[in-house]
């Protein structure tokens, strides 16, 4: 497999480009599950499955668009095993879909973290450190909920949205630093 990669001054610009989309996925996922999230239906899944499939082709993009940081594989793989996952635990109700969530959620935000701070001398990186220890925090609560009378999907969706609003501030912060 052979990569292109995207000279330095143009990777602040593809990488907010990247970030901007997150954001806009977000929030329409978000919205989307939002109104689907009483449930496990169709759509439902059908969302919950999506988000880590975008997931792992925005890390894709990420790898192919820079130097690739080694966590960014970790990402791949992992988020791919959580579509899986969710896959599978959509069958069994929503504390398994929320265990499933929660320990990508944790994975994920370390990854993030990492990301993050291997970036953080290009500019606008405090919000993506800031949100993968957010993830961290949210992943054990979506844990937390699993085990609890009336366990729902649609703090995802908030999580989702939260993320989102982390992507759009990394992306302006990161015109600011071009």
């Amino acid at each position: 497999m052979t990569t292109s990669t995207v000279p330095a001054a143009g990777f602040a610009r593809s990488l907010r480009r990247l970030y901007f989309t997150r954001f806009a996925f977000a929030l329409v996922w978000a919205g989307l599950l939002f109104a689907t999230a009483s449930s496990l239906g169709p759509v439902s899944v059908a969302l919950l499955v999506l988000y880590p499939v975008f997931d792992v082709v925005a890390a894709v993009i990420d790898a192919r668009s820079a130097k690739p940081v080694p966590a960014l594989y970790v990402n791949i793989a992992i988020s791919a095993l959580a579509a899986v996952g969710l896959a599978v635990a959509a069958s069994s109700g929503i504390p398994d879909v929320l265990r499933v969530w929660g320990s990508w959620a944790i994975v994920a935000g370390l990854v993030q973290l990492v990301v993050g701070v291997v970036r953080r001398g290009l500019g606008g990186q405090w919000p993506m450190i800031l949100s993968g220890g957010i993830s961290v925090l949210a992943g054990t609560s979506f844990i937390v909920q699993s085990t609890m009378d009336g366990a729902a999907l649609s703090a995802l969706a908030g999580y989702a949205t939260l993320g989102g609003i982390f992507f759009l501030v990394s992306a302006l912060r990161l015109g600011r630093a071009r």
